[in-house]
């Protein structure tokens, strides 16, 4: 099994209907998934954070907030 969760919950995620976490039975399904939900993210969201796709350790892969990005704070509570 192979999992694909957000890292962390900005106030667009949460407004969203995509899921935090998903399972999968293959790994190239958890990619593809993994790079679709984040290109979602960075062009229907408020564009205050910039979302990647990538792998964790064993079968999981992360959608996480870039470092450096943004442009301001969404009031999610996890900036800080």
């Amino acid at each position: 099994m192979f999992t694909v969760q957000v890292e962390r919950e900005c106030g667009c995620f949460r407004r969203s209907e995509i899921e935090k976490e998903k399972t999968f039975q293959n790994r190239e399904d958890a990619i593809s998934y993994s790079r679709a939900i984040a290109e979602i993210m960075n062009e229907d969201f408020c564009k205050k954070h910039h979302f990647t796709a990538k792998a964790s350790a064993g079968n999981e892969f992360v959608i996480g907030v870039a470092e450096g990005s943004g442009g301001g704070c969404c009031g999610g509570g996890h900036c800080g």
